[in-house]
């Protein structure tokens, strides 16, 4: 398959996706634990750092859509960083916590990519003359 660099727009768009996802795991793990809106920042900044640099290390502004080697990236730093900025912090990370993080954040940064690459490829192929 042939791949094109992402215009300014789509990449915005990209990141934007992956904040607001790496965001609402954040609110459901609150909510979950009948936790107020207060602490959400506290929450969810370990997690954005986590892919920020996720983002930064894998080049994902060069394919972010691509799963193999970006989305696996992004996804193994937002959880392994995020969780290690959580305890330099002083806030609580029980295994099954990282579970379930490893988890939902697997499905949410590593799904939207797999829906992405599926429609990618679609409209590639109903732009592909045909002989």
């Amino acid at each position: 398959m042939i791949r094109t660099q992402p215009g300014t727009a789509s990449l915005a768009l990209y990141g934007a996706i992956d904040v607001v996802l790496v965001t609402v795991f954040v609110l459901i793990g609150r909510a979950s634990h009948n936790e107020g809106p207060l602490g959400t920042l506290s929450t969810l900044w370990p997690f954005l750092a986590g892919l920020a640099l996720g983002w930064v290390v894998t080049r994902a502004w060069r394919d972010p859509v691509s799963i193999a080697w970006i989305g696996v990236g992004v996804w193994a730093s937002t959880v392994v960083v995020g969780m290690l900025l959580r305890i330099l912090s002083g806030q609580g990370v029980q295994v099954s916590f990282v579970v379930v993080a490893a988890i939902v954040l697997g499905v949410f940064l590593l799904g939207w990519r797999w829906i992405a690459m599926l429609v990618l490829r679609r409209k590639a192929r109903e732009h592909t003359p045909v002989a």
